[in-house]
């Protein structure tokens, strides 16, 4: 099984990717690993343009908080582009606004970004690396583990909200660890 939810393309300034489906834990391993492939490269600068994307859920808020903490390291920034509503005021509530620059007025991608969506509308399929469905139950763990702790690490209400999914995770993560598959 593969998702369809994400194009990218790699500009001068920065990788873009572009979600048209529900950000969610399913493609969230898919956005990881298009990120941290480019920023392998030492390139730190990433755009995720959530334009027609209708929603997004904590695991995937908690990899773009782990990306832009990882791109910030390398003395980059992780930005988000015209999210809804809805989903900024998601991203908010979860403090996501004190560490992903949404929709920054001043980014010198404002002043072209219906020429990179078109950019990308001109790619042929969208990519697809690293989704759910492509990982094990262990790695499937690992990942929505480390997204939810990055949120927790974000604020104390996130520890409270989180902290529970967070030890659920952790005690089926000892579980596979220690099963003989």
């Amino acid at each position: 099984m593969t998702t369809t939810d994400l194009t990218h393309y790699e500009f001068e300034d920065c990788l873009w990717v572009r979600c048209s489906g529900r950000g969610s834990f399913v493609n969230s391993p898919a956005l990881k690993s298009l990120a941290d492939k480019y920023m392998e490269g030492g390139k730190s600068n990433i755009v995720v343009d959530l334009e027609i994307c209708p929603g997004v859920d904590s695991t995937f808020m908690g990899t773009l908080a782990g990306l832009s903490r990882k791109a910030s390291a390398q003395g980059g920034a992780l930005q988000v582009a015209s999210p809804t509503q809805r989903t900024r005021a998601a991203m908010e509530s979860l403090g996501l606004d004190m560490l992903v620059d949404i929709d920054p007025p001043d980014a010198p991608w404002q002043a072209d970004i219906q020429a990179r969506r078109y950019k990308l509308a001109e790619q042929h399929a969208p990519e697809a690396a690293g989704n759910m469905a492509d990982l094990s139950e262990l790695e499937r763990t690992r990942h929505v583990l480390e997204a939810h702790n990055t949120l927790r690490e974000l604020n104390k209400k996130n520890d409270e909200t989180f902290g529970y999914v967070c030890e659920t995770l952790e005690e089926d993560l000892k579980r596979h660890e220690q099963s003989p598959n």
